[in-house]
């Protein structure tokens, strides 16, 4: 990282902050698009799990793999604290104030990353966690958007990076795009109350803590493909019942949302982690950068498409079908990358 962990990062909750704090004034739908997709969208992508990456490669030789799960369970926490949260604020006291809370919560936090985030372990006179005495810190030799193109260029033409970017498409369609998005409207149609959607999400939050921390660990003893396998295979099957289980409500739905949150972000540890392996520890956590993108693409995808299909059907149970349906392809589409890393 060129420009260095805290500077990119203080910047990011400014993004964040204004962005959020400009929605409360807007009065267009456009308006939503720019601020919230565009000014939100960048700074709150600038913190997204390719800086996990990048963090986890900069202080950490050893135990990335749980470093990284670790430090993207923290977006988890923030939907457990903040989903219900912000939900009972937005029905006592309108959706504009959500927007001053996120951005109050953004400016409290940026004087702590001024204050004690550092850019690499040579600020502090230390070796990066697992290094040896002889360890040599990389320096960035060239523009950071070069590199970036330049990654791309190398790595299109590989088999896995495609495998990679398309397993990684499927998770950002199955998770942010469709669960997070629609989820409370999906609750809706079964007659669940908003605050109660809103907390059943927060069990995911909360649970997906735990397994993506547990995800991290199993990445640096065992093999990435295989998690990534049994991840894609049983979040497939777990969506292709979440319709039914809607229907069900209570502790039945509860106990899914919990198993559903083991699996929301698991995949990032093992996906990281064989990016770095088959593209270096250097290039690695750019070629992750294109990676997750396509988690994105996957994501927007979800979050229009399934709302359409819902307009036209009636019901959302075609979108996790069909959400459910990919992460099977993705499941058998990761087998093939045994081979690649052997």
């Amino acid at each position: 990282m060129r420009y260095g962990l805290r500077r990119i990062t203080m910047s990011a909750l400014s993004l964040i902050s204004l962005g959020a704090l400009a929605t409360t004034q807007m009065t267009q739908p456009w308006h939503l698009y720019v601020l919230w997709g565009g000014v939100v969208g960048i700074g709150s992508g600038c913190m997204a799990t390719v800086f996990a990456s990048t963090v986890a490669s900069r202080w950490f030789v050893a135990r990335r793999g749980l470093v990284t799960g670790a430090l993207t369970a923290a977006s988890a926490s923030g939907q457990l604290v903040f989903l219900p949260v912000l939900t009972r604020v937005a029905e006592n006291h309108g959706w504009r104030t959500v927007g001053v809370v996120i951005a109050l919560c953004a400016i409290a936090v940026t004087p702590v990353v001024f204050l004690f985030l550092r850019n690499s372990p040579s600020d502090i006179g230390l070796l990066p966690f697992g290094a040896s005495d002889n360890y040599e810190v990389p320096l960035p030799t060239t523009n950071p958007i070069r590199s970036a193109f330049e990654a791309l260029r190398d790595a299109k033409n590989d088999g896995m990076f495609w495998l990679l970017w398309g397993s990684f498409f499927v998770c950002g369609f199955s998770t942010n795009g469709l669960v997070q998005t629609h989820f409370i409207s999906a609750a809706h149609d079964h007659m669940v109350l908003a605050g109660t959607a809103a907390g059943y999400l927060a069990l995911i939050g909360g649970f997906d803590v735990i397994g993506t921390v547990f995800s991290g660990w199993l990445t640096d003893r065992t093999s990435p493909v295989r998690l990534l396998m049994f991840y894609y295979l049983f979040r497939g099957l777990s969506l292709l019942i979440l319709d039914p289980m809607l229907s069900a409500k209570g502790w039945g739905l509860a106990g899914f949302m919990m198993m559903y949150g083991l699996d929301w972000v698991a995949t990032v540890p093992p996906t990281v982690a064989l990016c770095a392996k088959r593209f270096g520890s250097q290039r690695g956590p750019l070629i992750y950068g294109w990676v997750f993108a396509g988690h994105q693409t996957g994501a927007a995808i979800a979050a229009w498409g399934a709302g359409i299909l819902r307009d036209t059907t009636g019901s959302y149970q075609s979108s996790f079908v069909i959400a459910g349906i990919g992460c099977l392809i993705a499941a058998y589409g990761v087998t093939h990358m045994n081979r690649m890393v052997e």
